[in-house]
């Protein structure tokens, strides 16, 4: 029994990309180097592009919701739901935030949060059509970039 639908996958998908771009902006706030700065801001750019993309095609999939005991019930559930399991949890982010005090650290948590992005995108691929699987691919491929851009980065920061 799949208990996501497509639709689902996307509303996760919206949420890691908007709290990813919420951590890039602050994180690029709090940066140092302009070198660090500058690429965090394009990380966060490229978070708003990823939101886009999940909101096009959450718009183009029929979203069967289950039936709701009052109007809303299904989606408030499922936001509370992903607002305590996505890879960008906005409450332990401000907390991490808080804690991060140095360019290295946060670059290791974006390596971290891209890594989970990765996997989180290749498990959601099961659960979407074959024909918007391979816009799946191109998200992944992108936060692969992502994750190949932080891991240079802190080897040129090592030197």
């Amino acid at each position: 029994m799949n208990i996501f639908t497509a639709a689902d996958i996307f509303q996760f998908a919206i949420r890691v990309e908007e709290y990813g771009e919420i951590f890039y902006h602050k994180a690029a706030l709090n940066a140092t180097r302009d070198e660090v700065r500058k690429i965090f801001n394009r990380l966060a750019d490229e978070e708003i592009k990823h939101k886009r993309i999940f909101q096009e095609l959450y718009e183009k999939i029929q979203d069967n919701r289950p039936p709701e005991s009052y109007p809303g019930e299904y989606m408030a559930n499922l936001r509370d739901f992903i607002d305590g399991k996505v890879i960008f949890v906005k409450q332990s982010q401000e907390k991490e935030l808080a804690i991060i005090q140095d360019e290295v650290v946060a670059i290791d948590f974006a390596i971290q949060r891209e890594l989970d992005s990765i996997l989180f995108y290749q498990e959601s691929k099961g659960f979407v059509h074959e024909g918007q699987q391979k816009l799946i691919d191109e998200i992944i491929k992108e936060e692969r970039t992502h994750f190949a851009l932080l891991t240079e980065l802190k080897k040129s920061l090592n030197k």
